[in-house]
Order: C-alpha cells, then structure tokens, then sequence
C-alpha cells in the first residue's frame, strides 16, 4: 500500500489490523506462534497489528491458514484492496497512460448529485475546453508519464463536462483568481477558456464563485479538492489522488468550501474578475 497522511487511510488501515489480531486471538494463538506458523519474524507480525506496516495479500494468505480461517482470505483481501485504493500514486495510476486517470472515478462522477470544487491551481476539469486541457495534459506528460495517450484522456475528460448540461448534477465551482491569469497555454487558448467559463457560468445548474487576489484574506488557499454530495471527497496531492471517506474529515472538507466560498464573489462580481482576466490578454 501507498503511504498517506490522510486519518481516512489510517484508521481503514488500523480496521484492518484490528481483524487480523481478532483472529489471531480467536485462534489462541500469541503472536510469537502466528510468526512461526507464517514463517517470517515477530517484529513483522507486531507492525502488522499495530497498522504500522501494510500486509501484501500473501501475507493475509497465510494469516488466515495460521488461525485456521481460510475462508476470511477472499473478504480480508477486498478490504485491503480498498484501503489501498484510497491513495493512489499518480504513477501508478497512470503508468499505462493518461486517460486511465480520467476513468478511475468516472462510476463517481455519475452518482453524485452535488459537486463542489475548489481550483487554486488551475480550471477545474470539467470546464475546461479541449485546447485547455490539451495543455494541462501535455504538462502532466512532460513532468511523469510515458503512455502519450492525451487524446483519449481528453475525450474521457470531456464526457464528463458533458454532465454540465444534463440538468441531473448541480455544481458548485470556486476558482482563486490568480487561476484566471495563470499561463498554463497560449493566450488564445486562455482566451477561450475564460469565455468558457463565463458561459457556464449562466448555466441555472452552476455556481461559479472567484476568490479575488489580494491581502489579509481571513483563509488561506488551500490543495484543489472535490466534494461529491457529502459522500467523499478527493484531494488532488503532488505525488497522487488522495480519497477521502471519513465523515467527520468529509465534514471538515465541506467547511473549508464554505469558509473559501465566503470569500469570493459570485454572479455579476466573478463575472467582472473573468472579464478583467480576459482583458489583460490583450
């Protein structure tokens, strides 16, 4: 498994050590003769419990045979398979390509009723054009992936804009406006994004709030997020996409949106900063 700092990980990774010790314990068995049974050293055994050191599916093989609860194997290895799927390394996720990133949590995008998002870094995807992303793909293939698949990464991007428009998903988007004016591509490309922007804007199933750029602001940006309904939430990390599942950290994402979307200006306000962005590109 991945490492993360997320309590959501940690704490689906002490659930799962909390098992094995119960069936370690149901077994009668001491740690010392679960070692030797499994043949590898105490101290693995003492990490293992203690949720310190993540067992590989073999590992939960043989704990299960050692305790005579062979018939846990199946259950055991879906939970750490869930566990681990919680973080995922951008490497790994996209070590056949780009648009495998795209697919992971489309099953997600299409359940949620209410999304909320928050771009400190740039648009958020599913408004962005085809150049736009484009641009923002090619960056993520310069800086980590091999597979130059961006073509299909972008029509699997774009199927899920099309959600903007099919009036069952509402949308709540909060830009920072330093997002307006970042150069991620050409002016031209940039030019359209923005009017992009403000057209889904006017969307009656979107709400686009802009962050304006200036001193003394009472919260500090934060990493871009997505709220889906208050199920999950998703944490877009340098080293990896970070899932979120925990409800009172759910809740803690939930008042951090709240406390940005406090700051920013909404309607005729964020259209305005859009404009003023657009205008600068001369």
């Amino acid at each position: 498994m991945s490492s993360s700092p997320s309590s959501s990980v940690i704490e689906a990774r002490k659930a799962l050590a909390n098992r094995l010790v119960g069936l370690r314990k149901d077994a009668g068995l001491t740690g010392d003769e679960l070692s030797a049974r499994c043949g590898w050293h105490p101290a693995k055994t003492s990490r293992i419990q203690s949720g310190k050191s993540a067992p590989s599916e073999d590992d939960l093989r043989a704990w299960c045979i050692a305790c005579g609860a062979g018939d846990q194997v199946p259950d055991l290895i879906a939970a750490a398979r869930a566990v681990d799927s919680m973080y995922t390394e951008w490497r790994r996720m996209e070590s056949s390509g780009l648009r495998a990133a795209q697919e992971f949590v489309a099953a997600l995008y299409r359940r949620t009723g209410l999304f909320r998002v928050y771009a400190s870094r740039v648009m958020p995807g599913m408004v962005q054009t085809p150049e736009y992303t484009t641009a923002v793909l090619r960056s993520i293939l310069r800086a980590r992936v091999e597979v130059d698949d961006v073509a299909d990464a972008m029509e699997a991007r774009l199927e899920r804009q099309r959600m903007l428009f099919s009036g069952r998903h509402r949308f709540g988007l909060l830009i920072e406006e330093w997002v307006l004016r970042a150069a991620v591509c050409d002016s031209e490309t940039m030019a359209a994004q923005l009017g992009q922007l403000l057209a889904v804007s006017s969307s009656p199933f979107v709400s686009v709030g802009v962050i304006p750029t200036g001193p003394d602001r009472p919260h500090l940006p934060v990493e871009d997020f997505y709220l889906f309904d208050e199920a999950e939430a998703a944490v877009e990390l340098t080293s990896g996409y970070l899932r979120i599942t925990q409800p009172r950290e759910i809740a803690d994402y939930v008042r951090t949106f709240t406390d940005l979307a406090s700051m920013a200006v909404h309607g005729a306000g964020a259209r305005h900063l859009i404009t003023a962005a657009i205008a600068t590109l001369g």
